[in-house]
């Protein structure tokens, strides 16, 4: 597991951004000082490893304490992830990091610039603490989906 992006390593403070979300979720990441934040960022809403990647977290998120919040999330639009969340049945939001396109990927250091990907997120796995400071990165295989037992681990230490 790589601990960087282009942009970030573990340790350093992970960057503010604010993202409007399913279920008419408004988060800002400042805003949830206090709180493990976990961000499930993925390439494409439909595609067939991103559907079977959110059930998959949907599984695992359990290993979070009540102290964490889980998103998914895409540079997909609002109108596609409400479907995509409706048809594989997750009950954590997922935020649209659409318009100003990518602009929170580029940030992580996460949104493919080159190649049949460019302009969408790469598979990345993020966990921020309490304080805001990154604790986790993997950014993983595309066509692998993510196990986040070490993400929750991290977390806790």
């Amino acid at each position: 597991m790589p601990d960087e992006t282009r942009t970030l390593k573990v340790g350093d403070q992970a960057p503010d951004f604010a993202l409007k979300g399913t279920g008419a979720t408004e988060f800002k990441l400042t805003e949830a000082r206090g709180k493990n934040v976990v961000l499930n960022f993925f390439p494409a809403a439909f595609s067939p490893v991103c559907s079977n990647q959110m059930p998959r977290i949907q599984e695992q998120k359990s290993q979070f304490g009540e102290d964490t919040l889980v998103f998914g999330a895409s540079v997909d639009g609002m109108w596609a992830l409400e479907a995509f969340k409706k048809q594989t049945g997750i009950d954590f939001p997922i935020l649209s990091d659409y318009f100003p396109h990518g602009e929170v990927a580029r940030r992580y250091g996460v949104l493919m610039e080159e190649g049949r990907g460019a302009g969408a997120a790469e598979r990345a796995v993020i966990g921020i603490d309490k304080q805001g400071k990154v604790r986790y990165i993997d950014v993983h295989p595309i066509l692998d989906i993510p196990d986040l037992t070490e993400c929750a681990v991290a977390l806790k230490s």
